[in-house]
């Protein structure tokens, strides 16, 4: 037992600063996929597939209607280019709010902060969105489709970009649920129209010039279009990238400065 302790619980039987929030933040991170997947390898594989049940869906619905894709020779992979980026942003926008009113009596521990279940169900995300990634591009290999992009910087800063506005808009969420717990239902709904406008199903360019200069106000849909330019560079979209980013970076500034209010007022 003596080998696997680290030097600081060798010599004075106490861990540093940063190892203690890192066991902290480790606990956090087994209880979340505990709590949330039943504990098993199954409900963990659950929502790492949902993605890919989302994509076949659409796929079968297109297939029974005898449609093409609107853009490019193969279906799964237009699909899967719209999906993949407004999936990623929504879920963790709508998990990281979940996670603070799942898990807030742990903050009455002293070692548990608020930012802690965010960071903590932050992370979690991250590493079911990656898995379910390498489900989604599996089953595109599966089907013959090659899911490799036409331009790879493109592609992952649009998923890296997906990633930090689904954390700036999930620490609004937090903020706004502190004060009305009923957010939780609303943002649902709210999820639901920014999903039919994100350009998942259709290209919203095809839409009259005046319907997409306000459709493009949507992220959602900057974070769509942004991915599907990295396969189909001729697709005649024009991404606004510092939108996107600046829209993530002040949402998140935004929501910890609410955060930071509600922290020192309930100390």
């Amino acid at each position: 037992m003596a080998s696997g302790l680290t030097a600081n619980e060798r010599e004075g039987g106490r861990l540093s600063p940063l190892e203690s929030y890192l066991h902290v933040l480790h606990a956090l991170m087994l209880r979340d996929m505990r709590t949330r997947f039943g504990g098993t390898l199954w409900g963990y594989g659950v929502v790492v597939m949902w993605p890919c049940v989302h994509i076949l869906m659409l796929i079968a619905i297109y297939s029974f209607q005898h449609m093409p894709a609107p853009v490019g020779n193969s279906v799964p992979l237009f699909f899967a280019t719209g999906l993949v980026p407004v999936l990623i942003f929504q879920y963790v926008s709508r998990e990281v709010m979940k996670a603070t009113l799942a898990n807030k009596p742990l903050t009455y521990y002293p070692q548990v902060k608020l930012f802690d279940l965010i960071l903590a169900r932050v992370l979690v995300e991250i590493v079911t969105g990656f898995l379910g990634l390498l489900v989604v591009v599996s089953v595109l290999v599966a089907t013959g489709t090659d899911p490799r992009p036409v331009d790879n910087f493109l592609a992952v800063t649009a998923y890296l970009s997906s990633i930090l506005l689904g954390i700036g808009i999930g620490v609004v969420n937090v903020a706004i649920v502190g004060f009305f717990p009923g957010w939780l239902v609303g943002y649902a709904l709210f999820n639901i129209v920014m999903y039919l406008a994100s350009g998942v199903i259709f290209l919203p360019s095809f839409l009259p010039e005046k319907v997409y200069y306000w459709f493009k106000f949507n992220p959602a849909l900057q974070l769509s279009e942004w991915m599907r330019s990295a396969y189909y560079p001729n697709i005649g979209v024009q991404v606004d990238y510092l939108y996107v980013i600046l829209f993530a970076l002040t949402s998140l500034v935004f929501g910890l400065l609410i955060l930071k209010h509600i922290v020192s007022k309930q100390s």
